[in-house]
């Protein structure tokens, strides 16, 4: 199995720390999402990072590859069993994407735009901090493919000029803090994210 992984995007972290968490042997190959090496734009017609390849089944959209490592890999489970309850998860990685993801764009790209979406970005999470208070991880007593999701956004926070403050604050800190103690999430790390929290 090889992931064409870029090493500061936020998709390609996610998969990374999903595959740490199965603890899945993989060979996982650094490229430059504006430099990206021919093999990629061979096997991928949208050239983009994350795409994982395993014999012949080449993924390029990182909550597929995520859903497909956890049906794929059992164990540990990422998404609950049954099927309400999975889709619901999904529904809660399309929020993060969506609400979260997609103004981490905005604000990387630069710009009018950018202001604004970290305003957005911060606002958006100080209300969703109650839902993170209820339970160890999110929505769930056990670490999950949301959790994954979250996890390489906030540890961006610092590095997108991102303060959250008030009991919002420490209740991310707390719940970041599970997540960042985690052996498969520092196993996750490229050079160029550990250099974010610099």
């Amino acid at each position: 199995m090889t992931l064409f992984s870029d090493p500061a995007d936020l998709h390609s972290h996610r998969v990374r720390l999903v595959l740490a968490e199965k603890h899945v042997t993989v060979d996982i190959v650094d490229v430059d999402p504006l430099n990206l090496p021919e093999d990629v734009m061979d096997l991928n017609p949208y050239g983009t990072a994350p795409t994982l390849v395993d014999r012949e089944l080449v993924l390029f959209d990182s909550r597929i590859i995520l859903e497909y490592l956890d049906e794929r890999y059992p164990h540990p489970p990422l998404l609950p069993v049954d099927p309400v309850s999975r889709a619901t998860f999904r529904m809660y990685i399309y929020r993060v994407e969506k609400d979260w993801y997609g103004r981490v764009d905005t604000i990387l790209a630069g710009g009018k735009a950018a202001a604004r979406a970290r305003k957005e970005l911060g606002e958006s999470l100080t209300a969703s901090a109650p839902i993170l208070a209820a339970k160890p991880f999110f929505m769930s007593d056990e670490f999950s493919v949301v959790d994954a999701s979250i996890a390489p956004l906030l540890w961006r926070l610092p590095y997108l000029g991102i303060e959250l403050e008030g009991s919002a604050s420490n209740t991310f800190n707390a719940y970041a803090a599970r997540l960042f103690k985690r052996d498969a999430f520092a196993k996750s790390l490229t050079e160029a994210e550990r250099e974010m929290r610099l």
